[in-house]
């Protein structure tokens, strides 16, 4: 049996001459691309504000960090961010749902699904930072214009995955169903529901992982949640505060991260 898989491997086609033109393509547009490269705008203390920034990440302002009393501190602003984007992701998974059912080519008419997924696409296009522009116009700067701004933002994403769902439904189940005599209701909650559910479940919290991240960039506009702060700190060279900041991210994100991939586990294998 090795002799024959040598043998086998011995006649392979030998096509090295097409695999180093390729590799030196990428070598030549790799170099290129480089050659772009623009360091004239670099300081020369950015060496020294670099090391700042690692000297406040590695020693922050614990006061600042373990402050529970007041809503500057970092318990409240990890707190706040956690909601505006579990809340946000709630909106989107919402409002995701009638437009993923309305776009599913396999349940609507080709017109209306086609009408369907160009309007989510029109909804994807716009970058969050638009969104949050607009609703802080709107609402005012705080924590209901970052929720308004994930939400909108997670309709793209979640329903994109809630039509594959939808288009992915094994229809023998509500076929058998429909021959056992069963009204619309009961083939929905026995054929439909329990297929779906697990999928938009485990799509709505991977979003959530993702709002949770967002939803810090979207605090330096003034959408709530740690991104002002942490802009005002580093603007301020408050490199102890921006470290005490940026330590309760990354707890609250391996917290969240841990706890969502176990409930995605479990939806996924049972």
């Amino acid at each position: 049996m090795n002799q024959r898989i040598e043998e086998a491997y011995a006649k392979r086609p030998k096509n090295w001459v097409y695999n180093l033109t390729i590799a030196v393509i990428v070598a030549i547009l790799m170099i290129w691309s480089a050659s772009a490269i623009e360091t004239s705008g670099s300081t020369t203390d950015g060496g020294q504000i670099a090391l700042n920034v690692l000297s406040g990440i590695f020693h922050p302002d614990l006061e600042f960090l373990l402050d529970f009393k007041t809503t500057s501190g970092v318990p409240y602003l990890m707190l706040e961010t956690m909601c505006i984007a579990f809340l946000g992701t709630i909106v989107g998974a919402i409002i995701s749902i009638p437009l993923a059912f309305i776009s599913a080519s396999n349940l609507t008419p080709k017109p209306i699904a086609f009408v369907g997924r160009m309007l989510i696409m029109a909804v994807r296009t716009i970058p969050a930072f638009v969104y949050g522009l607009m609703f802080i116009r709107v609402t005012g700067p705080g924590a209901f214009a970052g929720l308004l701004t994930m939400g909108v933002c997670s309709i793209g994403m979640i329903s994109k995955m809630y039509i594959e769902a939808i288009e992915d439904l094994d229809t023998h189940v509500i076929e058998s169903l429909d021959a056992a005599g069963c009204n619309t209701w009961q083939k929905i909650r026995y054929g439909i529901l329990p297929q779906l559910m697990p999928n938009f479940a485990s799509t709505a919290i991977y979003r959530f992982d993702i709002n949770l991240r967002d939803a810090t960039i979207l605090g330096m506009v003034g959408a709530g949640g740690f991104g002002a702060p942490l802009i005002f700190a580093m603007n301020s060279y408050r490199w102890n505060e921006a470290g005490a900041l940026l330590t309760g991210l990354i707890v609250l994100i391996l917290i969240i991260e841990y706890i969502s991939t176990r409930i995605r586990v479990k939806l996924t294998r049972g």
